[in-house]
């Protein structure tokens, strides 16, 4: 047997719950946040017998989408925007820095991050009890 936790985003939660609730699996709903924007996810627990794990897998996957969405600069975490596309050295982490000769202005900009999908961990369940 098969403990799958999958974490997607609250948009697409609605629809993996019907689909695997169509499909007789039977789901934990545990509402959570994280990623680096903070944002609403929800995290369904799902046990399987492990001949069905493949299906449980493809029914979330299949009702879990990934998004393009415009956040602002600042609410990068530090550090993180030396992964994004374009970045120079001379850059300070939120975009040029405009001298004003008391303090730097650092401005902020718009960026397009890819946002959903899902994240899925399966793990062997040693013992199983419905009390």
């Amino acid at each position: 047997m098969k403990l799958i936790f999958a974490i997607v985003q609250d948009q697409d939660s609605n629809k993996v719950i019907k689909e695997l609730s169509k499909n007789n699996f039977q789901i934990t709903k545990l509402c959570s946040t994280g990623g680096f924007l903070k944002s609403g996810n929800t995290t369904l627990l799902v046990g399987t017998e492990d001949n069905r794990l493949d299906l449980a897998i493809e029914l979330i996957k299949k009702n879990s989408r990934s998004r393009k969405q415009l956040i602002d600069s600042s609410m990068l975490p530090y550090g993180m925007e030396c992964a994004l596309p374009g970045y120079h050295n001379d850059l300070t982490p939120y975009g040029p820095s405009l001298s004003t000769g008391i303090d730097d202005l650092e401005v902020s900009y718009p960026i397009e991050v890819i946002v959903g999908g899902a994240t899925i961990f399966v793990l062997n369940v040693e013992r199983f009890a419905k009390l």
